[in-house]
């Protein structure tokens, strides 16, 4: 196992989960079945939800910890190498002859939407027994996602036994993930996960019944350019999406829980919290990558005074609240 700095020392924020190679091709438009296309640009770039959200924490000032598998491949080197240059205490589980995770990205140009091919190998699941408690106990945050479930909700025990709040970032019913629900405080969901998971048709129903029945304060949805929408049990909030001209969406999501972390590490108003998530998702997608433009503070609270917002509400929720006045037609978000 490789272990970098600051060994379970206090930290801000821990986060538990994957990490990925994104090779990623840009397209003139997505392909048709049996078609042709030329590629217009490919790049290969590191990203993964866990990983690319603790590197943007990093960035914004917070003290971080990562643990996630590799191979013990160029690809794990180079998350290692990584993590050293942003300064996260990473501890990688190496797992001999076997290849990291990757994928492959095709990206539209005409839009920015991604559509995401990938590949992982078993032996690269985390296991619970692999965990050490002291890097939750010591942090003031916990973030997972939950393709390794268990070993997620292991870990989100260990952080509510200490008091420490767990956000979740959850794209599909993976194994486990009720367990991990069960000990969720905020939940960040992809937009199809609440009502798959709930079988509810409607995404206000599938937020309800998810906090009702597992006692999150907060269970929310990325919905893309209609914004983010969350229910806290009393209270919906919908924070409208920014506008901006996308480039590649790809980590808009993982972007959105890093600055959700960051909100609710500085105990600001949920509302604030949810608009500055959504106004780093956006700018992130000015660029091509998962990382390709995490930007600083004072350009995202410029971008939040400044920037144009897009008048798209999730059907069903007329009437409640915002967490901004909306003004454009069109924009981009996490999904």
């Amino acid at each position: 196992m490789d272990s970098q700095s600051n060994p379970a020392g206090r930290v801000d924020v821990a986060g538990i989960g994957v990490n990925a190679a994104d090779r990623i091709l840009l397209l003139p438009e997505f392909p048709h079945t049996g078609g042709k296309m030329e590629i217009r640009e490919a790049q290969q770039q590191l990203g993964g939800q866990v990983a690319t959200a603790i590197i943007a924490c990093q960035s914004w000032g917070l003290r971080t910890r990562y643990a996630g598998k590799v191979g013990a491949d160029a690809i794990g080197e180079a998350h290692a190498q990584a993590f050293q240059r942003a300064q996260v205490e990473a501890h990688l589980l190496r797992v001999p002859n076997c290849r990291s995770q990757s994928s492959v990205t095709l990206v539209d140009q005409r839009t920015g939407e991604r559509t995401i091919l990938w590949e992982r190998d078993a032996r690269l699941a985390i296991r619970a027994a692999e965990l050490k408690r002291r890097w939750v106990s010591t942090a003031r945050a916990l973030l997972v996602d939950g393709h390794d479930a268990a070993a997620a909700a292991c870990a989100a025990k260990w952080a509510r036994q200490c008091g420490i709040p767990v956000v979740a970032d959850v794209d599909s019913i993976y194994p486990g993930v009720k367990e991990l629900l069960e000990v969720t405080d905020y939940l960040i969901a992809a937009e199809e996960f609440p009502c798959r998971f709930t079988g509810k048709r409607n995404i206000q129903e599938a937020l309800q019944v998810i906090v009702r029945r597992f006692g999150c304060r907060l269970a929310g949805a990325t919905m893309g350019a209609r914004g983010a929408l969350a229910f806290t049990g009393s209270r919906w909030l919908h924070s409208a999406a920014y506008k901006v001209k996308a480039v590649d969406t790809t980590g808009a999501g993982d972007i959105f829980h890093a600055a959700f972390v960051y909100g609710l590490l500085r105990g600001w108003p949920v509302e604030r919290t949810l608009d500055f998530s959504n106004a780093a998702a956006a700018l992130n997608c000015t660029a091509v990558g998962a990382r390709g433009h995490i930007a600083g503070l004072k350009e995202i609270e410029r971008f939040m005074a400044n920037g144009p917002r897009c008048l798209r509400p999730p059907q069903g929720t007329k009437g409640r609240k915002r967490s901004k006045p909306a003004s454009e037609p069109r924009g981009t978000q996490a999904r």
